[in-house]
């Protein structure tokens, strides 16, 4: 299963008053495990950029004025989700966003049913406890030590290997429990050809002697005699 995980840096907190997006990153995850594919972009939103969002993510109107136009990245990034489903932490911020972006130019929505909201999760798996994406780093003991600001592709790392975690960690992604695959989840191991000729026994007569003397302690049905092993 192919997911993007996604998130979204912007000049504020509602598109519905102006605010842009100043930068997006995405990370590819199949079967909950990133794959090291990522896309991401700097985004120059023909606007100012509040002091305390420049506090939050570094980003400064003048850094992002060379930055390419949304329009002209449009197509890179919907090439890079194709039709993939979308995870984001507290999805309906980022949805908002990237929808009206793609609908100022003319293309279509990422649909509502393809959002996975990580705070969601969160909250029914941790009922009462913080959902912060940093409150779920911290949790699961994912490191902060590469984030010194809040940044796109940096958080949407992050975001991969909480996600991971909220879907039971590298273990379930083995997916050893038999519900889903070909195999019914079972490890399967190729078949090997039956030697020619048996190895031969390396024991001495000494130590096989000594087994058969053990093996007579064990009562009537001890496994050796079973297989015809003595």
């Amino acid at each position: 299963m192919r997911e993007i995980v996604f998130d979204t840096e912007t000049t504020g907190l509602d598109p519905r008053t102006g605010d842009r997006i100043t930068e997006l990153g995405c990370v590819e995850v199949e079967d909950f495990i990133p794959t090291g594919r990522t896309w991401h972009s700097y985004v120059n939103p023909q606007r100012s950029v509040p002091e305390k969002v420049t506090e939050i993510t570094g980003l400064t109107a003048e850094f992002l004025a060379d930055k390419p136009l949304f329009a002209e990245i449009a197509d890179g990034f919907l090439e890079f989700v194709g039709d993939a489903n979308v995870v984001a932490h507290n999805a309906p911020f980022d949805r908002g966003f990237i929808n009206m972006e793609l609908e100022k130019i003319g293309k279509p929505i990422i649909a509502n049913e393809r959002w996975v909201d990580t705070v969601v999760m969160a909250r029914k798996k941790f009922p009462g406890a913080h959902a912060s994406l940093d409150a779920l780093c911290k949790r699961f003991g994912v490191s902060l030590e590469t984030r010194d600001k809040h940044g796109a592709i940096i958080d949407a790392l992050l975001l991969a290997d909480v996600y991971l975690e909220l879907n039971g960690g590298r273990e379930r992604a083995l997916d050893l429990s038999g519900d889903n695959g070909e195999s019914g989840g079972l490890v399967v191991f190729p078949p090997r050809p039956a030697r020619s000729k048996p190895l031969a026994a390396r024991l001495s007569e000494i130590e096989r002697a000594a087994h058969q003397e053990f093996v007579e302690t064990l009562g009537e049905r001890p496994i050796w005699k079973q297989t015809g092993l003595l």
